[in-house]
């Protein structure tokens, strides 16, 4: 049993942010890391991506058997959708549904099925926390088709708000960043937010999944439940460390599968 008082579980999902690039400009290497990973959240044209950009990343992900979802946020092409905004939840409704319509036309343009959601940047962070913003998201996925499962950040408002109302939930842990002691993300400002080293990523990924646990900076352990890892496409270590945390994970008995069907 782990710390979240469930089994272990034999399989786990390793998911990456794809599609990120716009028109010209290239950003990560979605072509190495669908090697690897066993989901992609794309880039749905707002923080990132555009329609092209969504077609070949999907037609991709489809030829290696990566399951694929929306990534969808703020309006926000030169901040990358991390900078702060200012809607209203009724406005977070519209945005959401705008591009998951762009993501589920896309892909079945591109021949794939979009399965799952994923909340990116600024949106995301807020959302962690407040109940509202999670709760309006969730109402915007479910009006747009509430089959689609919900990738949410393990241990928040999230996750809480994609289980009340009744979507398939995954949990998903970060791979290469920092926690605190609350159990959310460290701000990308402060010093350690962002990991590097591979190889003590793969291990400390390893511990989490065993554990059932966030580990913070100071060494707390947080209990939740995981079923996905994430490694951000942008990191400049990305494909280092979504291999070293695959090899770790498979060499420590567990088998790498999407959470949700392709």
């Amino acid at each position: 049993m782990n710390a979240a008082g469930e089994q272990r579980a034999l399989s786990i999902d390793l998911n990456c942010d794809c599609g990120e690039g716009f028109g010209a400009y290239a950003m990560g290497d979605d072509a190495a890391m669908l090697d690897i990973v066993t989901s992609a959240s794309v880039a749905c044209g707002f923080h990132a991506g555009d329609p092209d950009i969504m077609a070949s990343t999907f037609r991709a992900a489809k030829a290696k058997g990566v399951a694929i979802g929306a990534h969808p946020g703020y309006p926000d092409i030169s901040g990358f959708g991390r900078r702060p905004q200012s809607f209203g939840l009724d406005q977070i409704e519209r945005l959401i549904a705008y591009q998951l319509g762009a993501a589920q036309g896309v892909a079945s343009y591109a021949g794939h099925n979009l399965s799952y959601v994923k909340i990116h940047g600024a949106l995301s962070n807020l959302a962690m926390t407040d109940r509202d913003v999670a709760r309006a998201i969730v109402r915007a996925i479910k009006s747009v088709d509430p089959r689609l499962s919900f990738l949410a950040v393990a241990g928040t408002q999230l996750e809480a708000a994609g289980l009340a109302e009744g979507l398939a939930v995954a949990r998903e842990i970060y791979a290469d960043r920092a926690y605190t002691d609350a159990g959310f993300l460290a701000p990308r400002s402060s010093p350690g937010a962002v990991l590097h080293d591979a190889e003590e990523i793969a291990e400390r990924v390893l511990s989490m999944v065993i554990e059932g646990a966030i580990i913070a900076q100071s060494g707390k352990r947080i209990a939740v439940g995981i079923d996905s890892v994430c490694v951000h496409g942008d990191h400049r270590d990305a494909v280092a460390t979504a291999k070293a945390v695959r090899r770790r994970l498979e060499a420590s008995g567990f088998t790498l599968a999407p959470f949700a069907a392709t």
